[in-house]
């Protein structure tokens, strides 16, 4: 059983390490960008992240609620 457990101590440690190469070598080592707001492809196409979508639908206001801002004003 402790065998087991140490087996998979190690090889969790050596998966997390060889996934942390690139970063801990490389002087501005970071995770590349996985979102599809940051891929260039995406964005010549005109698609963005469902969360900048959905930020954009809240700031949009209708012709009532500017209305009504500007009244209150």
């Amino acid at each position: 059983m402790k065998l087991l457990l140490i087996a998979s101590l190690v090889l969790v440690g050596v998966a997390i390490l060889l996934l942390c190469i690139k970063i801990i070598l490389l002087k501005d080592g970071r995770f590349p960008n996985t979102h599809v707001g940051g891929q260039k492809a995406m964005q010549d196409r005109g698609i963005s992240c469902h969360t900048s979508q959905d930020k954009q639908k809240r700031a949009h206001r209708t012709l009532q609620e500017r209305l009504d801002e500007a009244a209150k004003e």
